[in-house]
């Protein structure tokens, strides 16, 4: 079997996801189109030296519709005889299009890929798409389906995890992102955003509000108790599936959930054949990858059975892993995650996370690819993990061994 490798890695900064944002005017053709092109043009390399583009996006409704990876090829530099293929895993659809692209390549099916995601919630609303786990009643109902908010506060509550917990955790998260960019942690990888006559309008992270404290966050009301408590009740139907619970305790809000954003990302994903033919050298192998299906009601717990089974697939175990990366997409997400690893934080998101600055649903998983790498790099790391909670009750995970 052939070795995948990263050999670059970009992303644009994030933008809010609302009408004043930063990246409001530009479409997700576009945006990704820039992405294309900026792989290209930093590798020096030909329109068609890649077998595919890979691209994921959560919400594939509108001008995010229809195969998107297909009208950003056509819309970039690449020759036109590259193909596209757009893919959904939700959250993870960005990470899948790196796993799955090097699962290609593993198995033979072209030398080289360019991976990636993209998401502009600002433009197109999460749930415009209408998807049938939320709105169709013969499978809500037999999923005990629930909001993602709710099914956040069920992890906190069967976890034990509290306000104050989650809190902190994001005012960290904020504290560290802040940090990171001040650093320049994250200069070799963004890609600036430029409007249609190439003036730049974007250059770094959009959504970070680094005086967030702990009384700032006690004073926001939770988000999801009042449709949790109200009709229709979402509450009463996660203890339907949770009877031992006496209730949910609602702790999440906007300020320790993940940021509504703008944005995009690619990586390139080749054999080293390819690499030793172009002339350039890798900066990772992709050691393995997995995906999981878990409890749709709870939902968000994925990230734990999926690190399970990429360790016990690959040989490895927890404390083989010098870093991680888990999408803070709600802070009972990620401390979870390191309850149940006993991870120290300081070896994980260690530049912050999507609480600090935003969650663009289909590119986050080749967002924290990437900053799982730069980090390694500047750190001199030689193995990192990241992972990602799903919607509708999946997990997903990719190992990254320098070389």
């Amino acid at each position: 079997m052939t070795d995948a490798y990263i050999y670059d890695a970009i992303r644009t900064p994030r933008g809010k996801g609302r009408k004043d944002g930063a990246l409001h005017e530009v479409t997700a053709v576009s945006l990704s189109a820039q992405v294309l092109n900026g792989l290209r043009e930093r590798s020096d390399l030909n329109g068609y030296d890649f077998e595919d583009v890979i691209w994921g996006n959560a919400t594939q409704v509108g001008e995010q519709g229809g195969c998107l990876a297909r009208t950003a090829v056509l819309a970039s530099d690449l020759d036109e005889r590259i193909p596209g293929l757009s893919i959904n895993r939700f959250c993870a659809s960005g990470m899948e299009a790196v796993n799955l692209a090097a699962n290609q390549v593993r198995g033979g099916a072209g030398e080289a890929y360019i991976a990636g995601g993209v998401e502009m919630m600002g433009r197109v609303a999460m749930g415009s798409d209408g998807a049938a786990i939320a709105v169709d009643p013969s499978v809500a109902m037999s999923s005990y389906f629930v909001p993602q908010g709710i099914s956040a506060d069920i992890i906190a509550t069967e976890y034990g995890i509290s306000r104050d917990d989650a809190d902190a955790f994001a005012v960290e998260s904020q504290k560290r992102a802040a940090a990171a960019w001040e650093d320049g942690r994250f200069a070799k990888s963004i890609l600036t955003v430029r409007d249609v006559n190439g003036l730049p309008i974007l250059d770094h992270d959009e959504y970070m509000r680094p005086g967030t404290d702990m009384q700032s966050l006690g004073a926001l009301k939770p988000s999801f108790k009042d449709m949790g408590e109200t009709m229709p009740g979402f509450d009463k139907i996660a203890m339907l599936k949770y009877p031992h619970l006496a209730g949910i305790n609602h702790i999440h809000h906007a300020g320790n959930s993940s940021g509504i954003v703008d944005g995009a990302a690619g990586v390139i994903v080749a054999s080293k054949e390819w690499g030793e033919k172009h002339g350039l050298k890798p900066r990772a192998r992709i050691r393995a990858t997995a995906k999981i299906g878990t409890d749709p009601t709870i939902m968000l717990t994925g990230p734990v059975p999926a690190t399970e089974k990429i360790l016990r697939e690959s040989g490895m175990q927890i404390g083989d892993i010098d870093l991680f990366e888990v999408n803070e997409a709600f802070s009972s997400v990620v401390l979870r995650f390191m309850q149940a690893f006993d991870v120290d934080h300081g070896k994980l998101n260690v530049n912050g996370g999507a609480i600090a600055m935003g969650h663009p649903l289909g590119a986050s998983g080749v967002i924290i690819i990437g900053t799982l790498l730069d980090e390694m790099e500047r750190s001199d790391r030689e193995t990192g993990l990241a992972t990602l909670c799903v919607a509708s009750g999946m997990g997903a995970a990719t190992i990254i061994e320098r070389v």
